[in-house]
């Protein structure tokens, strides 16, 4: 990889660790596009797996108190069976179909997020938390998205968004090292090759990032950093999508 790349890769994965920090979720949808596009599709969703992992990790011990605990356990025993089948699925999916896949996922879980924003539809009962942990789990495992799901279901149940932020946190851990563990065992060589140095720079740069979350947070509106992902999402998936037909039709 060269360092322009790597620059951008970086970048990347700072601004994700920002929205990650101060919305709760937004890491994967603005970076698992452009990582698809530079990294290539299992890489690229293998890498925002990992980067999820950690941002999450790191998030939770600081949100603790607020975490949902009961909650949490309905979307995560949900999301772990929807998890491991899509996981092992996305191994063998060729890398251009893949790449359509990612963006198309994202572009339509942005899009179902704004018609929800305006919906007065309230939905109750543990069955609607099992279906958005078990929808989490899958787009999670083959896009590395698992936000949008989840996102969805707090619309709709009128989750109020800091124990919803600091729900996803464990419940992104757990989704995380289910999916890395089902794809490394399946096809252990998917890692991306990047040197020590670089994944030292991954970590510096996510720390950096759930830090400058924190003090933007204190000044930016929950509105209008989710406006922000949305159009970078948007962007990124859509030239996802465009890299995956180019190369499905060259």
């Amino acid at each position: 990889m060269t360092t322009g790349l790597l620059i951008v890769v970086l970048t990347s994965i700072f601004i994700g660790a920002v929205a990650q920090r101060i919305a709760g979720l937004g890491f994967a949808l603005l970076i698992s596009p452009f990582l698809v596009i530079i990294l290539g599709a299992h890489g690229g969703v293998l890498m925002v797996n990992v980067c999820g992992l950690i941002s999450s990790l790191l998030i939770m011990f600081r949100v603790w108190k607020e975490v949902d605990w009961s909650m949490y356990r309905w979307l995560s025993v949900a999301a772990i069976i929807g998890t491991i089948p899509a996981s092992i699925a996305a191994v063998y999916l060729p890398a251009a179909p893949m790449a359509v896949i990612v963006g198309g996922i994202v572009l339509v879980a942005l899009g179902a997020s704004l018609v929800l924003a305006r919906n007065s539809v309230v939905v109750t009962g543990n069955r609607a938390k099992a279906i958005a942990g078990f929808a989490s789990g899958v787009t999670n495992a083959v896009a590395g998205v698992g936000g949008p799901a989840v996102s969805a279901y707090a619309v709709l149940a009128r989750w109020p968004q800091r124990p919803f932020a600091a729900t996803l946190q464990p419940f992104f851990v757990t989704m995380g090292i289910v999916t890395l563990g089902v794809k490394l065992i399946v096809a252990p060589g998917q890692m991306p090759p990047f040197s020590t140095l670089a994944w030292i720079l991954i970590g510096v740069l996510i720390v950096a990032g759930i830090y400058a979350g924190e003090q933007l947070q204190k000044h930016i509106s929950d509105e209008h950093v989710r406006f922000g992902v949305i159009v970078i999402a948007f962007i990124g998936a859509a030239a996802a999508m465009a890299k995956g037909l180019f190369d499905l039709y060259a």
